[in-house]
């Protein structure tokens, strides 16, 4: 039971730290304002791609083929990475052109879409919560589409990547940071390529020697990776009902910091989107539990 007990206790605190760190990315990507939007995900990707290396081949003192096996996986790793890169590099370019509110209601709406989506593809059930709550998460997005005169595109491309993201490595069921690893790779070359076209023409980031800047560039890596490898410790000690509630904590973090730290519009119609998606939040977070509690018993 103590042994019970300790575990959770330390999964909850992995779950905690990674998704406050989860949070702070809008801090750590304003820092490089400065760096194109583009340049920056390259440099995630390559260094993402040597600390997950570094981290199988020397922490681990495992081989990516004890996880990976077969040319399919191989290639789907290749769709995922490509869904990967395109959500890390959305949300980085919204991060720095202003678009942090924006891209925190992608978050909050990422839940109902994978409901949404284990439905059409995976053919499971919605029950009568969910469907409520998806209504209200698609009444919150058609009001701001019709008051505020914009189509969030931002917050609903990032929620319909990070969505089918998620499908599809549940369907592959491959260890989490082994798929990394190997999406990184996929995607390496190309970034590698480009940064090194970049700084041969003069025009990378890393051409003007700036220190801090270069140090910044690197770690991207590194801060990309290790919330990962706390959510996979967090995610085999405590119920996904905890991680659920925890996953909220993220987009939260982002929509304060956008509001009051940089100052971006909070508007009547992201009040009534925001709020209608909160309440589907609120509907299905209540489901979660009533499932779990009907398990247990």
């Amino acid at each position: 039971m103590q042994t019970q007990h300790s575990d959770y206790g330390k999964g909850l605190f992995y779950g905690i730290i990674c998704y406050f760190t989860w949070g702070l990315f809008p801090l750590y990507w304003k820092m490089l304002e400065h760096v194109s939007s583009f340049e920056i995900l390259c440099h995630r990707i390559i260094w993402s791609c040597m600390f997950m290396t570094i981290f199988f081949w020397g922490v681990r003192k495992m081989h990516i083929k004890h996880y990976v096996i077969g040319i399919k996986q191989y290639l789907l790793l290749l769709f995922t990475g490509l869904l990967m890169t395109l959500n890390w590099g959305l949300y980085i370019w919204a991060i720095n052109h202003h678009y942090i509110v924006e891209s925190s209601l992608g978050y909050y709406i990422n839940p109902l879409f994978s409901v949404l989506f284990a439905s059409l593809f995976l053919k499971e059930s919605l029950n009568k919560s969910q469907k409520i709550a998806i209504v209200f998460a698609l009444i919150g997005v058609l009001y701001f589409t019709i008051d505020y005169g914009r189509f969030p595109i931002i917050s609903l491309v990032l929620a319909t990547s990070f969505a089918i993201y998620g499908l599809m490595k549940k369907k592959m069921g491959i260890d989490a940071t082994a798929a990394l690893t190997v999406e990184t790779m996929w995607m390496a070359p190309l970034a590698l390529g480009y940064v090194v076209i970049m700084c041969y023409s003069g025009n990378s980031a890393i051409n003007t020697l700036h220190i801090p800047t270069i140090l910044l560039l690197l770690g991207a890596g590194i801060v990309t990776a290790l919330p990962l490898l706390w959510f996979g410790k967090s995610a085999e000690r405590i119920p996904l009902s905890t991680l659920g509630f925890l996953q909220y904590v993220s987009p939260t973090m982002q929509l304060l910091l956008g509001v009051f730290l940089f100052g971006e519009q909070f508007a009547g119609a992201h009040i009534v989107c925001f709020s209608c998606i909160w309440v589907g939040l609120i509907i299905y977070s209540v489901d979660i539990i009533r499932s779990v509690r009907r398990n247990r018993k």
